[in-house]
């Protein structure tokens, strides 16, 4: 290498909530630590849905998904990690020495001894509306994600999808709308019992087993009425709409990913409970992880940042405590402490 790029202990590739979070913990393990993410800004898939609001997170009243991004982004920064925003990192070659080697495909190179694998589902795509000619509304009043809620007040929308956020929308949306319909093709609906239990018992009309068939614009701009068909008897009925919302998932793509020599499956990294991969000195935490135990929440991923953390201070310091001190016995908060007035 021409020019040696400087060493970190860690370097954790994602920054998502397990990504943004392994980063802060990394201090507290007081280990130099380099975040890397794909994407323009941290937040991982969470970008997605900004007016979501997150119920979920122990000790965490209710919040809208971009006030919570914005909480895990200070803390990520606690003790100020190097952060490079908007490159991906195509490929990871182990050294001699047991450092990695990460390349960006814009050719940049990071110098690692661990590696902290944080990236959900690889780089995520919505899965489109499957109807000739939609995308030409995608300027106007279709809508792939809710990135304000306020968009929608008094208007007559539809959701075209049956899944957890799709159910979020339309509680969401019930108050503001003027009126909600939710077109799911099967007759169950996937997410949270409590939150379907509610949106059944609201003012949302749920049109099951229908799918939308076709769009209607006069003008050509604006969709302005849907046709959705039962997907048993073929009946169709046409939905006057001033706005209409596709959730029918994300198509995940891992791209150069699986060519590390990971044991992968279709969707995730198999790791051990101590988050470990099959590569000597790589961890993982978050969504792209499966191991017995693994819980799918934003709580679950923090457990894993922690357990990742943990488990790469042990690679490079076998002799290093099991776990961080609790915070209010870490030495590196207490000057943060008395900056915050904490402390008399």
């Amino acid at each position: 290498m021409e020019h040696q790029p400087e060493l970190y202990d860690v370097t954790i590739i994602g920054g998502g909530p397990a990504g943004m979070y392994a980063a802060f913990y990394c201090g507290m393990r007081d280990l130099k630590t380099k975040l890397i993410d794909a994407n323009p800004e941290l937040g991982g898939k969470m970008l997605i849905y900004p007016e979501k609001v997150i119920w979920d997170v122990g000790g965490v009243t209710p919040v809208l998904c971009r006030q919570l991004i914005d909480r895990l982004k200070q803390q990520g920064v606690t003790f100020d990690p190097a952060i490079v925003l908007g490159e991906q990192i195509a490929s990871m070659d182990r050294q001699e020495d047991g450092t990695y080697l990460l390349t960006s495909s814009g050719g940049n190179i990071h110098w690692t001894r661990t590696v902290i694998l944080c990236i959900g589902y690889g780089i995520l795509k919505m899965a489109k509306l499957e109807i000739e000619g939609a995308d030409r509304y995608e300027i106007s009043n279709l809508h792939y994600t809710v990135q304000e809620l306020e968009l929608f007040r008094g208007k007559h929308v539809l959701i075209s999808g049956g899944g957890d956020t799709a159910v979020d929308w339309a509680n969401a949306l019930e108050p503001v709308a003027e009126r909600v319909t939710i077109v799911h093709r099967r007759e169950q609906f996937g997410g949270h019992e409590k939150n379907i239990a509610n949106m059944k018992a609201s003012s949302v009309n749920v049109r099951t087993p229908y799918s939308v068939s076709q769009l209607y614009s006069s003008g050509g701009e604006r969709i302005e009425e849907v046709t959705i068909c039962h997907v048993d008897t073929g009946e169709t009925e046409r939905i006057k709409v001033d706005a209409v919302i596709v959730n029918h998932g994300m198509r995940s793509d891992f791209g150069p990913v699986r060519e590390w020599g990971l044991d992968m499956g279709e969707w995730s990294a198999n790791v051990s409970e101590k988050l470990e991969t099959n590569l000597p000195g790589v961890f993982g935490a978050g969504d792209f992880v499966n191991y017995g135990s693994k819980v799918r929440l934003i709580a679950g991923a923090f457990t894993d940042a922690v357990l990742a953390v943990n488990s790469a201070k042990l690679y490079l310091d076998p002799e290093a405590p099991k776990v961080a001190y609790v915070s209010s016995h870490n030495e590196r908060f207490k000057e943060k402490n008395k900056a915050l007035g904490a402390l008399e």
